[in-house]
């Protein structure tokens, strides 16, 4: 049975390690860059190099099970497959940074943690205004050229809109799979195997 670790605990983060030998987690990982990569092509545009996407389902549900560790690798191997299948203009590292961060901050936030409706927001919290506002705008800037507040107006309201939304979103789609995952020991077992909201 998964026990629930702090991040502060040594046993945390060599629980996260050991998930980078298990062939089921690697199995998993390849399958949520598969699927991530699938759901990217159907983002929706918004503004000047600004889309909605719904990938970040996969990837969060993907760190929740196998931690900060593989999900940084996941997150690196995720943005270069995504270039490849969809390459658009040159290819730059500044967003396989921003896709292993991601990762990590969903694992940080989400693995062998009792999952709340305040911890999912905190975590989509800090990749929405952290992650894809605060480093996408310096990656915009640096491939365009124009101004970093030119695309931090946009990317922040983008971004503060469809927080609520991605979090209910998320937490829908963890709730809905925390019987299984549980039943599996992917995941510690939750209070009644609901999502509390504290």
């Amino acid at each position: 049975m998964n026990k629930v670790y702090s991040v502060f605990n040594a046993a945390y983060w060599k629980a996260a390690a050991a998930e980078l030998r298990k062939l089921n987690r690697l199995t998993l990982a390849a399958i949520i860059v598969s699927l991530s990569v699938v759901i990217g092509y159907f983002s929706i545009p918004v503004a000047q190099n600004l889309h909605i996407s719904f990938a970040f389902l996969v990837v969060a549900f993907g760190a929740t099970v196998y931690g900060p560790l593989l999900g940084v690798l996941t997150g690196a191997i995720l943005d270069i497959a995504g270039y490849i299948t969809h390459p658009f203009g040159a290819f730059f590292p500044g967003y396989t940074l921003s896709s292993m961060l991601g990762c990590f901050i969903y694992g940080l936030f989400l693995y062998r943690k009792r999952l709340t409706v305040l911890r999912i927001f905190t975590a989509k919290l800090v990749v929405n205004l952290g992650v894809n506002v605060g480093l996408g705008c310096l990656w915009s800037q640096m491939l365009i050229g124009k101004g970093y507040w030119f695309f931090f107006v946009n990317s922040l309201i983008k971004n503060l809109v469809m927080l609520p939304i991605e979090t209910i979103m998320l937490t829908v789609l963890l709730q809905l799979l925390l019987p299984i995952l549980t039943r599996a020991h992917l995941i510690p077992i939750q209070n009644g195997r609901h999502i509390s909201l504290i």
